[in-house]
């Protein structure tokens, strides 16, 4: 017990010692509501030196200490050596109705972030953060808790030193044309308010991305889900 409590303290200290010096950060998703305030984020944080952003068009232009490469996800081994990093964050995604079908969804969701995820750890990217959701589960009944429960165990899998997966409920999108989200946030904030479903209760992009970052700094484990009540605490 003793030794492999030693084990893990060395592997944290050996963790933080990594990142004590300016970082570069690569990011899919960027131009997502999510991804791109992240993205702000870490342009504004002067631990990093760099944002590599994976994107499939042109979408931030010219910034100081920021990387735009144009990307075909279909084959994105063929752009590895751009996935190099101290860290990774992984906020890509599209909905049923945006992807056209099930089977393109997942495409999107899961295969497209996993294809990241596995170049990040083959170029020795020591962190990666992912945004998930709550509920996912790779047994999960429901489609979109099943796919995003099965891309975390294959992310698991992959051993990386660091992992962070960040479930938020609801995510309030601002300026969003989504009718039916619009729909399911206003009924989401009705049922916090009389006490129900406390664990969906919407969370701002903004503030979604700000725990994403902090999580990062906060949580140096190989394995650490952060919880919705762990969100809003960070992100203060």
């Amino acid at each position: 017990m003793g030794r492999i409590k030693l084990f893990k303290s060395l592997i944290f200290g050996y963790v933080r010692s990594i990142y004590q010096d300016i970082m570069k950060a690569v990011v899919i998703g960027g131009s997502g509501a999510t991804g791109r305030e992240l993205v702000s984020q870490l342009l504004e944080d002067s631990r990093f030196e760099e944002v590599l952003v994976l994107l499939r068009k042109p979408f931030f232009g010219t910034q100081d200490r920021l990387t735009e490469v144009v990307v075909d996800f279909e084959h994105l081994e063929d752009y590895k050596h751009y996935i190099q990093g101290d860290v990774a964050f992984s906020c890509l995604g599209t909905t049923l109705k945006a992807a056209g079908s099930k089977d393109a969804q997942w495409r999107v969701d899961h295969d497209y972030q996993l294809a990241f995820a596995s170049l990040a750890k083959e170029n020795g990217v020591k962190g990666f953060v992912l945004l998930s959701a709550v509920g996912a589960h790779e047994d999960a009944s429901f489609f979109y808790n099943k796919m995003k429960g099965t891309l975390e165990r294959n992310i698991r899998e992959l051993g990386f030193l660091q992992l962070v997966i960040v479930q938020p409920g609801g995510i309030e999108r601002p300026n969003s044309d989504r009718l039916g989200e619009k729909i399911f946030i206003h009924l989401l904030k009705f049922s916090n308010a009389l006490g129900l479903f406390k664990r969906y209760a919407p969370i701002a992009t903004d503030r979604l991305a700000k725990a994403m970052l902090a999580s990062f700094f906060a949580f140096r484990e190989p394995d650490k889900v952060v919880s919705l009540d762990e969100i809003w605490r960070i992100s203060q």
